[in-house]
């Protein structure tokens, strides 16, 4: 039996390509989605994934959306916490409810879909986690106060989290992309793209299935002694070290 994948923010973008990735390498695939139910649907037809619908930074919410899908699928062994939203504004302007939608869907999802599946992965003596931060997590973005801030606190969740499982077969590893060309990216202003464009040294934006290829390693067998790792795929935009 396959085993089972969970991709949040599984039906657009990135996440998107994640789930189809995932599944192109034999996984079951289960795909979260928020808000479109039409769109997600459209999704599920076209690739036959089974997509469900919750709140990821609402820790009740994520629970009980993890039940179902373990219910019907089979226990969680790959996790892919790829949710992610913008509510951009430079901090003079930024209101409390920019700040606290960022953080609580990119960051304190990590705990809410994480917390429900970690103790199923230790007994069991396997599980992949694979955190999406972002460039903006590494470097910072002016008008991203909160976006960077949620971004960079993905990557100390994982050092941590990879920390503590490490001896239960378990591997925690997050993937900062760059700018990928998705629908977010394609609704910036076309002299601003230019100008992002202008600055990543290999001279265009990144494809969706790029980071889905990276994610398809991480969870397998291959990358077995990876873990606390911090890859980038940012086109050489941002060069990081370690």
């Amino acid at each position: 039996m396959s085993k089972v994948a969970l991709v949040t923010g599984g039906t657009r973008g990135i996440g998107a390509a994640i789930s189809k990735g995932l599944k192109e390498a034999g996984y079951t695939v289960a795909a979260n989605f928020a808000g479109n139910v039409e769109k997600a649907e459209a999704f599920k037809a076209e690739t036959g994934i089974e997509v469900f619908k919750f709140d990821v930074g609402d820790h009740e919410a994520a629970e009980a959306g993890i039940a179902e899908i373990e219910k019907k699928l089979g226990p969680v062994e790959v996790l892919v916490n790829n949710a992610g939203i913008t509510r951009d504004a430079t901090l003079h302007k930024m209101t409390w409810e920019q700040w606290k939608e960022v953080v609580d869907t990119n960051l304190s999802s990590m705990f809410c879909m994480t917390r429900p599946v970690i103790n199923g992965m230790r007994e069991r003596g396997f599980g992949r986690i694979i955190n999406i931060s972002s460039i903006n997590g590494q470097k910072g973005q002016m008008g991203q106060a909160n976006y960077s801030a949620a971004k960079a606190g993905v990557i100390g969740f994982t050092k941590a989290i990879a920390q503590e499982n490490a001896r239960k077969g378990i591997t925690v590893n997050a993937i900062c992309p760059g700018y990928i060309d998705t629908d977010m990216v394609a609704a910036v202003p076309e002299k601003v793209l230019e100008g992002i464009i202008a600055q990543i040294p290999v001279g265009r934006l990144g494809k969706a299935e790029e980071i889905a290829a990276v994610v398809a390693f991480l969870a397998s067998d291959a990358a077995a002694f990876m873990t606390g790792s911090v890859l980038t795929a940012n086109g050489g935009q941002y060069i990081a070290n370690g």
